[in-house]
């Protein structure tokens, strides 16, 4: 059992990472600017931004693991590739291993790229979300080799206008956007977050990007 912290805990990607952690048996705290509709049984619930003073140092505070699945829109549109930094200097300084949910724009669509952001199709109004998880992709990458890190990208159609069902399956790539027989690139938010526990529990990317898709 690890004692995780998942930050942005009732967001989509959040709460399904919530509630597989919890189910799967570890100590699970939930941080989110708003408490859910219904809190699941055994989780802890803290209620506050991240941007309120002290606010990190209490989500680390007694963590093994902690996870942002914070996204950069609201108060945290410009500002979450700084939260994160301050995060990661945290998570280094405490040997805690620090875990990124971050987007499938930074992926390329075959080796060599182009970044699936930079394609003919892609929306022109999450462009700057993407840009923004980019660079705190580009922050890991480049952060002190002693914080141990990964981060996670969903396939093309996850979220909740594609919420999917629990397949009890997926397929885990690298820098390059995984697709089906069909050219289609799904995953359910259940089976992204069972990806995610699963790397918690056995980690096999350390310092790295993983890709979650079918």
């Amino acid at each position: 059992m690890a004692k995780i912290t998942i930050l942005g805990g009732t967001g989509y990607a959040g709460s399904n990472l919530v509630k597989a952690a919890a189910t799967a048996g570890h100590e699970v705290t939930s941080v989110s600017r708003s408490a859910p509709d219904a809190q699941l049984d055994g989780v802890s619930y803290v209620t506050g931004s991240v941007l309120e003073d002290g606010a990190l140092d209490r989500a680390f505070d007694g963590a093994e693991v902690v996870v942002s699945a914070l996204s950069p829109r609201g108060e945290l549109e410009r500002r979450t590739r700084g939260v994160l930094a301050t995060a990661a200097a945290l998570a280094a300084k405490q040997g805690v291993r620090f875990g990124v949910v971050g987007g499938a724009g930074s992926l390329l669509v075959a080796e060599g790229g182009p970044r699936l952001a930079d394609t003919d199709g892609f929306p022109d109004a999450v462009k700057p979300e993407a840009a923004e998880m980019a660079g705190v992709l580009d922050d890991l990458r480049a952060s002190d080799p002693g914080l141990d890190w990964f981060y996670v990208s969903p396939a093309a159609a996850f979220g909740a206008w594609a919420p999917g069902e629990a397949l009890g399956e997926y397929r885990i790539g690298g820098d390059v956007l995984l697709t089906d027989a069909n050219g289609d690139s799904n995953i359910s938010g259940a089976d992204f977050a069972a990806a995610i526990v699963a790397e918690i529990e056995s980690p096999a990317h350390r310092r790295a990007r993983f890709g979650v898709a079918y």
